[in-house]
């Protein structure tokens, strides 16, 4: 906010070139705000003003930086600053970094990394993709398990500087293995001779190196923590994951499971950094999918083409049929796949949620059948235009909207649990292909319904 309030105060500085005085109005502020100004600037003038900045700083604010925008001004940086830069950064977010740069300046970057800093980027970037591994630092601090209370509190003070967090303190044995973690409220409220192993102030939760970002979320959800230890099998103590790397993690899934439920495949990049060609890539399939789907749509109204043949004016509410089932499909899947995510409803609960739903689909159902048998029956000239039965007609919509409707609805809400149950992603039953997949469905109950109810009746 800052930032956007002195924009044009720096917009003149930038303008009149005038370095000194940047330079000194970037070191009064916060690094998030410097960030903000810089982020507003074009590549040429970003890098100019970036390397304005003391070594500190321009690692905090290169941190509050777009990933895109981060790779951009990395490219403008010499071997020097990004040298700097790097080795400032905090280890999980370097990786993140590293990640996104194109294969070449990656490599140019591990080249400039101190000896330490490049094993720790190495080690991070071996573990597999969107994994608990990639999202945590190193930067920790651990506490043998012997120390008292007040000899943790001199060790923290002696060995604390440049820790990710002070907040949470880990407890490990003389193989590294975890053994339990303290707050440092309850080492500072403890009495000074208590052993720190014997400071239970709540049960030790970690997480695997190898699990999902998701279950990295879910973690941080149920147990409330601000810090989560990182574990290999064997339990030996690698890293920890902090709330502000989860914020991002959980912004990414959220993006994703958006984007899947569009119809289409999760895009890798910010909108504007995905080529003409990538994009197409990302959206053609889906789009294949539900083109190929609806060609069934044709295929069943052809198969009633003679009771079209006799009641024409029954192909002109196909659109409402159909267009019903599918909004209360999409309708179902958006509500179950969130619910899933949150864990509102777990695999166990299908039955309950396949329960409400048929009821809230036969009631929703009902309602927008009457307002269509409505519609038709008392519509100004009805006869002229549905013939003689043009109640039964009504009927016949109303009740094909009972059924539509119904199977959209039960169909909306348990393709998620079945691909959850395939061990895939619920996101995957996006609205479009639930709609699609109700349409031609929707067809056959609707030219079913009709016929029985209409078949003898002159037109």
């Amino acid at each position: 906010m800052l930032g956007n309030l002195l924009k044009p105060e720096f917009d003149e500085l930038i303008q009149a070139r005038d370095w000194s005085a940047l330079r000194e109005a970037f070191t009064e502020m916060d690094p998030a705000d410097v960030a903000e100004v810089i982020e507003d600037l074009p590549a040429k003038d970003s890098g100019v003003l970036f390397r304005l900045l003391p070594r500190d700083m321009a690692a905090l604010a290169f941190e509050y930086l777009p990933p895109h925008q981060q790779s951009e001004l990395v490219t403008t940086l010499g071997n020097e600053d990004l040298k700097n830069l790097l080795n400032e950064m905090a280890p999980d977010d370097r990786t993140r970094l590293l990640e996104e740069l194109p294969a070449e300046v990656t490599r140019r970057a591990l080249t400039t990394l101190t000896p330490a800093e490049l094993k720790v980027a190495r080690e991070l970037l071996g573990y597999p993709e969107r994994s608990a591994g990639r999202y945590m630092t190193p930067e920790f601090l651990t506490l043998p398990g012997n120390l008292t209370a007040a000899e943790a509190l001199e060790y923290v003070r002696t060995h604390g500087q440049g820790r990710e967090t002070l907040n949470i303190l880990y407890i490990t044995d003389g193989k590294g293995r975890l053994l339990d973690d303290v707050r440092l409220a309850a080492l500072v409220l403890a009495k000074p001779d208590t052993r720190i192993s014997d400071i239970h102030d709540r049960q030790l939760v970690s997480i695997l190196a190898t699990a999902d970002r998701e279950e990295v979320i879910s973690f941080f959800e149920k147990y409330d923590r601000v810090a989560l230890p990182v574990t290999d099998s064997q339990g030996v103590l690698l890293g920890i994951i902090t709330h502000d790397d989860v914020l991002d993690v959980a912004e990414e899934e959220a993006t994703e499971d958006i984007q899947r439920m569009g119809g289409m495949e999760a895009l890798e990049a910010p909108y504007l950094d995905i080529g003409i060609m990538g994009m197409l890539r990302k959206r053609v399939g889906w789009l294949t999918v539900l083109f190929v789907g609806q060609m069934f749509t044709a295929t069943a109204m052809a198969h009633y083409q003679d009771a079209i043949a006799q009641a024409v004016f029954l192909s002109s509410f196909v659109p409402l049929i159909i267009s019903s089932g599918g909004n209360s499909g999409s309708q179902a899947t958006s509500l179950i796949i969130r619910a899933l995510a949150v864990r509102d409803v777990s695999l166990a609960d299908w039955w309950r949620v396949a329960l409400r739903e048929s009821s809230s689909g036969i009631a929703l159902g009902v309602f927008l059948g009457v307002l269509g048998a409505l519609r038709i029956i008392l519509w100004p000239g009805a006869e002229t235009l549905y013939g003689p039965h043009y109640a039964w007609v009504g009927i016949a919509v109303g009740l094909s909207v009972v059924g539509v409707v119904t199977f959209g609805t039960m169909c909306g809400s348990m393709l998620p649990f079945l691909l959850r149950r395939l061990g895939l992603d619920p996101a995957a039953a996006s609205a479009p292909f639930v709609a699609t997949l109700v349409d031609v469905t929707g067809v056959v109950i609707y030219f079913t319904v009709a016929s029985a109810i209409l078949a003898g009746r002159a037109f």
